[in-house]
């Protein structure tokens, strides 16, 4: 099945001219003109990446990424306007994956869009030698599984994003082992997107939030300040 890729804009060219450009790509396109009826059309029938603008009627992005991030964990991308670098900040920290500036060639959005689609499949497909045969991490009471993009606590589902996963799955391979923000941002995010520590340090607060959602007590990731993060199974 072709991958399906979801744009919303309310520039009625920028739909037109982008989604043609995608399924020559080979991609399925689907299109909304505001952040409601994304909302809804997303919640219906899912998709595998959704390219967001910010600025938007009757919903913007920020407010579609953040009641998205609450059942779906696909990637997105940000459209943003030149001068929008606190929003560009914010969307990553909110659990964007990626953003790109307007104006932009169709060809740079296109490669932006491959590039977060192979993390995904990095993610699904990564294995190394001390896991399984299927690629499942087990840490104690934390399951990994890159193939179906699962994160499960005691059993319980942890719906994790992309980038979320991503740094998890970094930390949870060397138990014990710290791994430095930078060490982070290179799991996380490719080369010409700029992320400062805080960034980082926000999808750490996002992954307890969600752990502590299934185990109040859940003390797995650490801080040690001023060096970076490790995961711990005691």
């Amino acid at each position: 099945m072709a991958t399906t890729i979801t744009l919303v804009d309310d520039d009625q060219n920028i739909l037109t001219s982008v989604s043609m450009a995608l399924e020559a790509e080979g991609f399925d396109v689907k299109t909304y003109t505001d952040g409601a009826s994304a909302l809804e059309g997303l919640n219906k029938n899912s998709t595998d990446m959704a390219v967001l603008d910010i600025k938007m009627p009757r919903m913007d992005g920020m407010e579609l990424l953040r009641r998205l991030r609450e059942k779906h964990n696909f990637p997105v991308i940000f459209l943003t306007s030149k001068d929008d670098e606190i929003d560009e900040m914010l969307g990553l920290k909110m659990g964007a994956d990626d953003y790109i500036k307007k104006p932009f060639s169709q060809r740079l959005l296109i490669e932006r869009i491959k590039t977060v689609l192979r993390r995904v499949d990095a993610v699904r497909k990564s294995a190394t030698a001390d896991e399984d045969e299927d690629g499942v991490i087990v840490r104690g009471r934390l399951r990994l599984d890159p193939v179906r993009h699962q994160c499960e606590w005691d059993g319980k589902d942890v719906k994790l994003t992309v980038t979320e996963f991503l740094i998890l799955q970094a930390l949870a391979h060397r138990p014990g082992h710290v791994k430095s923000r930078d060490q982070l941002m290179d799991v996380a995010y490719h080369d010409d997107v700029y992320v400062d520590d805080r960034t980082i340090d926000s999808h750490i607060k996002r992954l307890r939030k969600k752990f502590r959602a299934v185990d109040e007590e859940f003390d797995g990731i650490e801080t040690l300040y001023g060096v970076g993060y490790r995961y711990s199974e005691s």
